[in-house]
């Protein structure tokens, strides 16, 4: 059920827009409540009255009302929901949405929001197939942007292929998923850390590894699916924040202990950041110059704290299940599984990032599942992918 759940429908112009009434009818049936904002060619298709009359609530239409603005910022529109559903989301929408224009008080909205967002896409198959779409609907999905369909079918242009909307029935159940309703991770707690450590040496340099955080950040992303109320503690990337996930930015290991320590308790803690195992012993406090007849400075190093040994052995504290991250160039799951049993975790995703296997700032991943019982060899699939299976793997242990 979605009771008491806030949905912000924006309904763009679209021949599936007849859908949205539909949908608003069954969203109403199970005690969500719908505001809707109607883009000036949806209204081409789908009346503001209709909408109006089946949400019980007023539709939102223009930037630059006075009076919308008085009533209900599109700031305020923008955040007074828990998810954003775009019905349909068209190739120009999305398109507004990669790139971050704000012309409308759709794009607006969509561009202020801090809530999750989930969107049917409806096009033309050739539409939905051409690189700039394909590439579009890829880096919304980087940003934690959720997707309903499209499927297969006959199209009101008469061709017949991907591209279709999604049916009302099956956006409900996107969206009970996306809000965590009866998801099978509501109530719990998920920590987890992504990306690399960045250790300074001087206030200009400093060591790191070449992680991009996407595996990490498309796990929380997964985790919040399911419903479990998300932390995720990241070092530095390029990737946006998740969408419905508490981000916590830290820079070095020692931040990353402190922020996932706060965290604390958690029922499930998934540690996929590449922590860097060394800092330098001492910070020199100004730029360290080249030159002279001195060499190339001597680093001295110590030894960084253990954040996943130490979430393993938080006492009371301990997360019910403690997954590690094994990234491994060679003999990955012998190695893997001496690393599960030296930190006192319960499962290691172990993954090889050898030079030529894409896995560092690719979108692609090869694990392997490695836990008491042995070791579980999963196929190459997009890091997504992977995140999805494993936050189901997650789910089914908690279920069992």
């Amino acid at each position: 059920m979605l009771r008491g759940k806030r949905v912000l429908l924006i309904v763009a112009g679209g021949i599936a827009a007849f859908k949205s009434l539909e949908l608003v009818r069954r969203l109403r049936g199970r005690g969500a409540m719908v505001r809707a904002v109607l883009t000036e060619a949806g209204a081409e298709f789908v009346t503001p009255l209709s909408l109006q009359a089946l949400t019980e609530d007023k539709v939102y239409r223009d930037l630059f009302s006075l009076t919308d603005e008085s009533e209900m910022g599109h700031i305020q529109l923008s955040r007074d929901a828990d998810l954003l559903v775009v019905v349909p989301a068209t190739a120009n929408l999305l398109a507004k949405m990669r790139a971050g224009i704000a012309d409308d008080l759709a794009s607006t909205v969509l561009l202020a929001t801090d809530k999750p967002v989930l969107v049917a896409p409806a096009m033309n198959v050739r539409m939905w197939q051409h690189p700039a779409t394909v590439e579009n609907i890829q880096v919304l999905r980087q940003r934690g942007v959720l997707l309903v369909g499209p499927t297969e079918g006959d199209m009101a242009c008469g061709e017949f292929g991907p591209g279709r909307m999604s049916e009302p029935e099956e956006i409900v159940a996107a969206i009970e998923q996306a809000l965590g309703a009866g998801g099978p991770l509501s109530g719990r707690r998920a920590l987890v850390t992504s990306g690399p450590t960045w250790e300074p040496i001087d206030p200009v340099r400093y060591i790191a590894n070449r992680s991009s955080g996407k595996q990490g950040h498309a796990i929380a992303v997964a985790l919040a699916r399911l419903g479990a109320s998300t932390t995720l503690v990241t070092g530095p990337t390029r990737l946006a924040d998740p969408a419905g996930v508490h981000t916590v930015h830290i820079e070095s290991a020692r931040e990353m202990l402190e922020a996932c320590s706060a965290a604390l308790p958690a029922d499930v803690a998934v540690c996929a950041a590449a922590v860097a195992d060394w800092r330098t012993a001492q910070q020199a406090g100004q730029k360290i110059k080249k030159g002279g007849n001195a060499g190339p400075p001597t680093l001295e190093l110590a030894e960084n704290p253990d954040i996943l040994a130490s979430l393993a052995a938080a006492g009371a504290k301990r997360p019910g299940l403690v997954i590690g991250f094994a990234a491994e160039t060679e003999t990955v799951v012998s190695h893997a599984t001496e690393k599960r049993r030296r930190k006192g975790c319960d499962w290691i995703v172990a993954n090889d990032v050898s030079p030529g296997s894409g896995t560092f700032g690719g979108d692609d991943n090869t694990v392997h599942l490695v836990s008491e019982a042995g070791s579980e060899d999963w196929p190459r699939m997009g890091k997504d992918a992977v995140a999805s299976r494993l936050a189901d793997r997650i789910a089914t242990f908690f279920t069992a």
